[in-house]
Order: C-alpha cells, then structure tokens, then sequence
C-alpha cells in the first residue's frame, strides 16, 4: 500500500468515525441539561478535535494534501492539538465519570478546578514544546521526531483514568456502595478501550485502530445513558416504576425456594402542605432529600436493593431478605439519614415519611405486594396524625 493510499484509507476511517461522534452530539443538545451530560458533550466535543487534528496530520503526512511551505508548521500544531484534545478528553470524562458515581468529589468546585490542573499543565508543556521540542518535534526534512519526555504527553492524560480506576477499585471494595455497578463497568470500558487501541497505534503507528474504537465505545456510552433516561426518574435519579417491576420479575424468575421478597413503601408527610406553603422548588428539594435518605438508608440491607419513585411523593424499595428484622433496620436507617440530611441542608419545614412493609415469598404479584405494604404505610401515617 502507497503512502497516499494509506492516508485515503485512513481519511475513511476516522471521518466515518467523526460522523458517529458528531451524531451522538447532536442528539445530546438539548436531550438533557444535566451537569453531568454536559460534560459528557465536552468530551465528546475533545474527541472531534482529537479525530480531526490526527487526520489532518496523517493526510499531510502521507501527501494526501500538499500544504507546501507549510507543511512542517502545520503538522507540528496538529500534534499539539491532538495531544492537548486528548488530556481535554480525558479530564471532561473523569468529571462525567465521578457525576456518574455520584460523588462528593464533584459537589466541590475547587476540587474540579484542582482536577483540571493537570489538563493545563499539559497545555503548558506543549507550548514549551514549540520551542525546544523536548516532547516531538518535525525535523527541517519534515520527519517526525519523539522527544526525550514524550511519555509525559502519555502519562499526564491517563493520570485521569488511573486515578478514577483507582477510585473505584476502593468503591467498589466498600460493602456499602449501592451505585449502578453495569454503568459503573461501561463508565471503566470508555477510556479502556480507546487506551488499548492508542497504545497499539503507538507501538504500530500505521494501524488506524484509536478513533474507530473511540467512536464505538461512544457510541456504546450514549446508548447507556439513553437506556438510563427511559428508566431513571429525572428529578431524584432513581429507578422508575417500570425498573421496579423488571426488578420484582427478575427475582420471581431466578429465587429459589424459601427466599423472601421484601417492599418497603415510603410516602412523603404533609406533602402537599410543603409545596402551597413553600413553593414548587422546595417541594422538589423535599423530594431529593427523601431519595438520598433512601439510598444511605439502603446501606445497612446485606444485599443490594432496588429504589424507585413510584409516583408524587411516593416512594418503593424492593430488597431479597429472609431476616424480618432487616424491615425495621432499614426503617431506622431511613428516618435516621432523613434527620440528618433535613440539618445539613437546612430545609424551612419538617420533613418526614411514612413508612409500609411487607414481604412474599413469590406467591404475591408485585401489585399485591405495593397493595399490602401501601395499606400499612397509610395505618402508619393515620396514627402519626392522632
């Protein structure tokens, strides 16, 4: 194969790989306003750079385009694009990444601002660079040359996914963690295999693997976050009602004789009151706090549980366990992490829940199950009123 040839083939490749990406963008605008989804868009806006900047190069390289006096000039700043797009990439998706696990990490803008240092100093080595060439550089002949601290370029952009690997190793070692652990294993895959693929074309520059594979794994990325739409509750970032039945018909399709499932039905008190007193935006906090009273709440339960809003100020937790005790366990918990989330955001009104239980073997259908635990629940919030 020509070099010309070679760089029409590699041309194809990535513009077919920029398309896909492209794609995914424009159906994210507008799709949502989350935080979170927003760098996800920054990323994938690093990834265009990235793919446009490496295909420019390559096509100049192999005289696809003939920039004439340029040529040297322009290749040398495609490299430094695509360098400092890749630090951009991989820092806007360790932000997405740490929203995604819901950590405290993120809630702390200074801790943002002190993760992006790593991304400018890249930015910062690759001005130098133009300078001395200490990391590439292209030779008066037009050769491309690697620096003697061009593993920096590496190092400094995977220092993002090794810290957030690392992270969570540690999450996922700690018995209380409740997250999403299939996105959680997506979230890992994302910068994984684009990695693999760039340490490839990096020891076999001549194998167009890294976009294509950046682009799939995209690709990949976006339609999970399409499946969480459709199942997650907007507001609270719960399961969804329909979540709750895959859940409840999973369990009827694997327990096995003798294994206990257990509801537990949480409705918001004086709800109503809260919203005409205080307005919608506080009715809505009230709700957000109840959510991730339930999700701490849930630590304490051996296994892990399914939460769902199931509608309004309602709430439903879906657990295995044959321990009766548990139910009341994870009631304390709940009311406990209430309390203390109501004081740590200072809300202007009291805020508690009623609470109802029950439990199957998998005899009951799950609106049996809801009807039951529902009927207890409303017992509990008529005494609370006496």
């Amino acid at each position: 194969m020509t070099q010309a040839e070679y760089g029409i083939l590699y041309f194809g490749l990535n513009a077919l790989s920029f398309i896909i990406i492209w794609i995914i963008l424009q159906k994210t605008n507008g799709l949502s306003k989350m935080v979170a989804q927003r760098n996800f868009a920054m990323s994938i806006v690093a990834e265009m750079i990235f793919i446009a900047s490496d295909t420019i190069y390559v096509m100049a390289h192999n005289g696809v385009i003939y920039l004439g006096f340029l040529d040297r000039y322009v290749r040398l700043m495609c490299k430094e694009v695509y360098f400092f797009s890749t630090s951009m990439m991989c820092f806007f998706w360790f932000i997405y990444f740490e929203y995604m696990r819901d950590t405290d990490f993120v809630k702390e803008k200074k801790k943002v601002n002190y993760a992006s240092l790593i991304m400018w100093a890249m930015g910062l080595l690759l001005v130098i660079n133009l300078f001395n060439g200490f990391l590439f550089y292209i030779d008066g002949d037009g050769v491309y040359h690697r620096g003697q601290f061009f593993i920096l370029t590496y190092i400094l952009s995977y220092s993002y996914v090794i810290i957030a690997y690392i992270r969570t190793i540690c999450g996922m070692l700690d018995k209380s963690y409740t997250g999403d652990k299939h996105t959680l294993v997506l979230l890992i895959v994302f910068p994984a295999a684009p990695g693999l693929a760039g340490i490839i074309q990096f020891v076999y520059p001549r194998i167009p693997v890294a976009c294509a594979m950046l682009a799939i794994t995209t690709l990949l990325l976006y339609l999970n976050w399409i499946d969480q739409l459709i199942s997650l509750d907007p507001l609270t970032g719960l399961n969804n009602r329909k979540q709750l039945g895959h859940f409840y018909n999973n369990w009827m399709k694997n327990h096995n004789e003798g294994d206990t499932i257990n509801v537990l039905m949480i409705d918001a008190n004086k709800f109503k009151s809260i919203n005409d007193t205080y307005g919608h935006v506080q009715g809505d906090k009230a709700l957000k706090n109840i959510a991730e009273s339930l999700k701490l709440g849930c630590r304490v339960l051996p296994k892990r549980a399914n939460i769902a809003r199931y509608g309004g100020d309602e709430f439903a937790i879906l657990y295995e366990s044959s321990n009766p005790e548990d139910a009341d366990h994870l009631r304390k918990s709940i009311t406990e992490q209430l309390i203390e989330i109501n004081e740590r955001t200072k809300v202007p009104f009291e805020l508690t829940v009623s609470i109802g239980a029950a439990s199957s073997d998998g005899e009951l259908s799950l609106k049996e199950l809801i009807d039951k635990a529902d009927e207890a629940m409303y017992e509990e919030k008529e005494a609370s009123r006496k």
